[in-house]
């Protein structure tokens, strides 16, 4: 991997819409080896949380912005405010990321998960992709991965920092951030990159044959209900061996994850 950091003077890459972008990695190679490197960064700095991209960082940052006008989500800034300043900006983006944490733990979401269940229009193809991209994870890697480096506390939603799901169709923020608590309660996955469309959790050790069965009875109610012929199909037989095999879990948001995995 090669890596650089944003505080270095003339880093390559421009930090866009995300504000606490800390370091920047080419070739990164696995999902795993970006996980074992977060890690690590975890590990050396409990005072912080790491937050990686996935998928197309562009389109990420495109639509991260705009999520974060949500009117649930977005603070006005100061009429005074100088944007030349580096500290005052610094500052801003502070309280704004503050005010993203505190209204998704506390304001009108976190939905409840029985409510985001069934609630993305999906076909059968979009189920191939989910199985595919677990079995091949690797291919949601873009060709540059932004670390933010993000000063939340540990009981804080990490979705705060990178909020995403702006298209009417997606599941947006709030969806995403209760989608994340289930996981991490009911299964131990936590978040650790989030993408324009996928984002990828991952949990201590892989699941063994039972939990990755509890897993998959989840994401197909998630995926599927309401739904007959996506309750049946052969992509929720095949997917828990797949679990079996891996730490990680990437999870498509989007309607049109078939497209999004092409």
């Amino acid at each position: 991997m090669n890596t650089g950091f944003f505080a270095q003077p003339n880093p390559p890459y421009r930090r866009a819409n995300y504000s606490f972008a800390y370091q920047w990695i080419e070739e990164v190679g696995s999902l795993a080896a970006l996980l074992a490197h977060v890690e690590a960064l975890r590990a050396g700095d409990p005072a912080h949380r790491y937050l990686c991209t996935l998928d197309d960082i562009q389109q990420g940052s495109y639509t991260s912005g705009h999520a974060s006008q949500d009117d649930r989500l977005y603070l006005a800034s100061p009429l005074d405010m100088d944007w030349d300043d580096p500290a005052q900006e610094a500052a801003w983006d502070l309280q704004a990321l503050q005010h993203r944490a505190r209204q998704l733990r506390e304001a009108q979401g976190p939905q409840r998960w029985a409510e985001v269940c069934g609630s993305l229009a999906l076909s059968g193809s979009d189920i191939d992709a989910l199985l595919a991209a677990n079995r091949s994870p690797d291919v949601l890697l873009d060709d540059v991965v932004y670390i933010q480096r993000l000063p939340l506390a540990s009981d804080d939603p990490l979705i705060a920092g990178q909020p995403n799901g702006y298209f009417s169709a997606d599941w947006d923020s709030f969806q995403n951030h209760a989608i994340h608590q289930r996981l991490a309660q009911q299964h131990g996955y936590q978040l650790y990159a989030m993408g324009a469309a996928w984002m990828a959790l991952a949990r201590p050790q892989p699941p063994d044959g039972a939990q990755a069965q509890a897993l998959v009875e989840d994401l197909r109610a998630l995926y599927a209900s309401g739904d007959e012929a996506l309750l049946v199909h052969p992509g929720w037989q095949a997917l828990p061996a797949v679990l079996q095999t891996q730490r990680i879990l990437v999870m498509g948001y989007t309607d049109d994850m078939a497209d999004r995995w092409e």
